[in-house]
């Protein structure tokens, strides 16, 4: 069964939730602080960043031994 709390950052609520012994938290709710009418904006940019990419290649290679490195390069480019 899920665990749903929340913590209040500056004035924002910050959805925190754990299943099966992982913890997960909003990034929509820290987008919100950004800027609450274009959430997803903020996202996109976070996640086109140089640095969001090198992690998710890097997290991808310890994690994932079917991951395609050739594919990656490409969509890193």
């Amino acid at each position: 069964m899920s665990k749903k709390e929340s913590i209040n950052v500056q004035g924002t609520e910050i959805i925190l939730l754990s299943h099966r012994k992982e913890d997960y938290i909003s990034l929509t709710d820290m987008a919100k602080y950004k800027n609450a009418e274009a959430t997803g904006l903020v996202i996109s940019h976070w996640l086109s960043t140089r640095y969001t990419i090198d992690f998710l290649g890097i997290w991808e290679r310890v994690n994932n031994p079917g991951f395609n490195v050739t594919e990656f390069s490409n969509i890193k480019r």
